[in-house]
């Protein structure tokens, strides 16, 4: 099995954002922490599903991990300028 590098970040959603089109999911603002200060904030929408196939919706408050994954075509195993 191939598995694509990959990290687990840990964040909390600070706010719910509702849209003030109706036609516009409301967003939640997550905070990643140990992100540069300037970048720390990533707004998502507000959906997600959980096991049986439902959808739920983030509350502020809620701790979450975000998962970034690179293919491996896409990574070096140094930090190259």
């Amino acid at each position: 099995m191939n598995v694509n590098p990959s990290t687990i970040l840990s964040g909390t959603v600070q706010k719910i954002i509702r849209s003030c089109v109706s036609s516009e999911p409301e967003r939640a603002q997550i905070v990643v922490e140990g992100a540069d200060h300037l970048y720390r904030e990533l707004r998502i929408e507000n959906a997600l599903t959980d096991a049986a196939g439902n959808r739920v919706h983030l509350k502020p408050g809620a701790r979450v991990q975000l998962t970034l994954e690179a293919e491996p075509h896409h990574v070096t195993t140094r930090y190259e300028l």
